[in-house]
């Protein structure tokens, strides 16, 4: 059965696959994005590909914005059946540049190095309303077109982070964690009036805010993609395709008892210690 499905986010990589496999399955898809050149053109690509979708220009942390959005979606698609809260990501005010505290680097004075006593509190302000604020407000929003009918569900995009936090990056961590946690409190919350709530948590895609971080410029990987790879026992990074089975499962009547869970999708990162 065809639903109306909303993204957030999906101007990204990863979102922009998931809106195109959902609408492989014959559902119509707004493709919500803060750029509205990269949402039409995801919304292009599905139209060619002879999908339904459109594309809407929509701020996740303007409660305003996201009205306005829902007008549109509402009047153009329908009610919203599925939201998938796609939108977020992390900072470099949010970011320390060592994995590990030494006394010495009390002393460096090298413009941008960042110590934890350095971060920004606007950085790490920004990196939790994104992550976090970022997925209660579409929420609060969309979902009020769910209640009492069947088969709505709302998926959440976390991260390994909120399991077992990285270095680094107390900021993204802390608010992945906010995420997953906000997803079973929202779950139970929902349970009376037919809307599961769940989540994935992707392990190490490449992306285009990550992989200078994980590559070089001739594509080899840098020390921490190195390190990452080392703890994945699959051996790689995930591709974004790799997301579209599970959102599939979750987002579709094969999982109408499955809320409140948070599903890695990491090559079993989160299994391996380390030894």
């Amino acid at each position: 059965m065809s639903k109306v499905i909303v993204l957030t986010g999906a101007g990204g990589v990863l979102c922009s696959t998931l809106s195109k496999a959902l609408a492989k399955e014959g559902h119509k898809i707004a493709v919500l994005d803060l750029r509205i050149d990269a949402a039409n053109k995801v919304a292009e690509e599905i139209k060619k590909d002879g999908g339904i979708a459109i594309g809407v220009a929509s701020n996740v942390l303007d409660k305003d914005s996201l009205i306005q959005a829902k007008n549109e979606v509402n009047e153009q698609l329908g009610s919203c059946d599925i939201l998938i809260n796609g939108a977020g990501g992390n900072h470099p005010l949010g970011t320390t540049s060592n994995s590990h505290l030494l006394e010495e680097d009390l002393l460096n004075v090298e413009e941008g190095f960042k110590t934890f006593f350095d971060l920004d509190p606007k950085g790490i302000e920004f990196v939790f309303n994104l992550n976090f604020i970022g997925t209660l407000l579409p929420t609060q929003v969309f979902a009020k077109d769910m209640v009492g009918k069947k088969g709505c569900s709302v998926l959440n995009i976390s991260s390994m982070n909120a399991f077992t936090p990285l270095t680094k990056i107390p900021a993204y961590s802390g608010a992945k964690a906010a995420v997953s946690n906000f997803t079973k409190w929202l779950a139970v919350h929902f349970s009376k009036v037919g809307i599961r709530v769940n989540a994935l948590a992707p392990g190490f895609f490449l992306t285009d805010q990550n992989r200078a971080l994980l590559t070089t410029e001739d594509g080899a990987l840098t020390a921490r993609g190195n390190t990452i790879i080392e703890q994945t026992p699959m051996g790689k990074f995930g591709e974004p395709e790799d997301l579209i089975a599970t959102t599939l499962w979750l987002c579709g009547e094969g999982a109408s008892f499955v809320t409140g869970v948070v599903v890695p999708i990491d090559g079993g990162f989160s299994a391996f210690s380390g030894v």
